[in-house]
């Protein structure tokens, strides 16, 4: 009796912790700062659907970032620090050729020459950006992917896709490059980024292609091209990239330790941007997509305003997630790290995530109380498993507390 008088004092002190675990789980989190120095910060006001590290020193995010979407992650670690709406799946114009290039780039070698068919040109989509690809000349691969990174032309894209197998084969090829990749929000209907129903990726997406692509030294070569020449049927014509960050064109002068990688524009994507920058031994990753502001060069304006933030960032903000690693295999090829097959951990519970304001949530109710009466349910049925387990064998099971 005495022992049963003892199982039923211990039961009462679990279900009385029980139940107080529900009122803990009941009240939302709140940030208690630290001394002076080292406690987090909340960055004011960081706007809907932004996630970003609540850390000592972390600056706050830029005024004025109009995307639809962002992110701005390191590069060399995968580290994600901060990110507007990720896996927002919107229309990725020419930076789908990121993904291309990813995809196409290692089969190639450099100095092979394709002479150029009416079939490689078939399909090219009007208004397309054009590097002026002829019919009847010989071109080194090479040569077609400087027009591929620096003049986004569609028409070295149609080519060097025909050389792949073809449209429809290179689109395949690429949706499933994507997919080991971890990139989950793309859908690839047309391989140079031109706008057809059902294509989509995402800032999340576009930023692992950017980051894959900069593993391979001939992708990271010709995305930081600035200037070229290109073969045409009067000799070699100067192009420059269409990447005003990279060029320092049309108002904007080359960000300090400007990468590359690829911008892109439709009617229907808006502008969209995939730019890498290098500062002390580290490189940044920013994709921005569809700024809405309506100013000139916003799309370059709001990823150099990240970029800035970013540097000023690193060692201090805490990343929300990271990406799977990637590396170049002998070939040249883009490959994943097998030790990383798990992608988009959950924030840890240091990040801020300010959602848009739909009203009271009955939905988080009920996931914090169900949590709660979970974890009673599971309390008692342990403490009555416990309870006729020790009794059993006159005493609770060895190495529980």
């Amino acid at each position: 009796m005495a022992t049963d008088a003892l199982y039923s004092r211990k039961a009462a002190a679990v279900v009385a912790l029980a139940v107080a675990g529900i009122s803990l789980t009941s009240i939302p989190a709140m940030a208690h700062p630290g001394p002076a120095g080292t406690g987090s910060r909340r960055p004011a006001s960081p706007g809907a659907d932004v996630q970003v590290a609540a850390a000592p020193q972390v600056p706050e995010l830029p005024s004025g970032l109009s995307a639809r979407s962002w992110m701005v992650a390191d590069a060399d670690t995968g580290a994600v620090l901060a990110a507007k709406a990720p896996h927002r799946r919107l229309p990725p114009a020419s930076t789908l050729k990121t993904l291309f290039a990813v995809t196409v780039l290692p089969k190639f070698p450099a100095g092979s020459v394709r002479r150029v068919s009416a079939e490689d040109l078939e399909g090219v989509g009007d208004g397309s950006s054009l590097v002026g690809v002829e019919q009847g000349e010989r071109y080194r691969v090479a040569d077609l992917w400087r027009g591929v990174f620096l003049r986004s032309g569609n028409d070295a894209v149609h080519v060097l896709a025909s050389m792949n197998g073809g449209w429809d084969a290179t689109a395949q090829e690429m949706q499933k490059t994507a997919r080991t990749l971890g990139a989950r929000d793309t859908t690839v209907k047309s391989p140079d980024g031109y706008d057809t129903p059902g294509q989509l990726s995402s800032a999340y997406d576009l930023t692992v292609f950017g980051r894959a692509g900069l593993a391979n030294p001939d992708f990271a070569r010709y995305c930081a091209t600035a200037r070229a020449r290109f073969p045409t049927s009067d000799g070699l014509t100067p192009i420059e990239n269409t990447n005003r960050m990279l060029a320092g064109s049309h108002g904007l002068t080359p960000y300090p330790g400007i990468i590359g990688v690829k911008n892109g524009y439709t009617t229907h994507a808006g502008n969209t941007l995939v730019a890498a920058a290098r500062r002390d031994g580290r490189t940044l990753l920013v994709t921005v997509m569809n700024p809405r502001s309506g100013e000139y060069n916003a799309v370059y304006k709001e990823a150099g305003s990240l970029l800035d933030w970013g540097f000023d960032s690193v060692g201090k903000a805490r990343p929300i997630e990271t990406l799977r690693t990637v590396h170049t295999g002998s070939e040249g090829r883009t490959a994943i790290g097998p030790e990383d097959r798990a992608v988009r951990r959950p924030p840890p519970t240091a990040a801020i995530t300010a959602k848009a304001d739909h009203g009271p949530s009955g939905n988080s109710a009920t996931a914090v109380w169900g949590g709660g009466v979970g974890a009673l349910v599971l309390a008692l049925a342990g403490t009555l498993a416990w309870c006729r387990h020790g009794r059993r064998r006159g005493g609770p099971p060895d190495g529980e507390a």
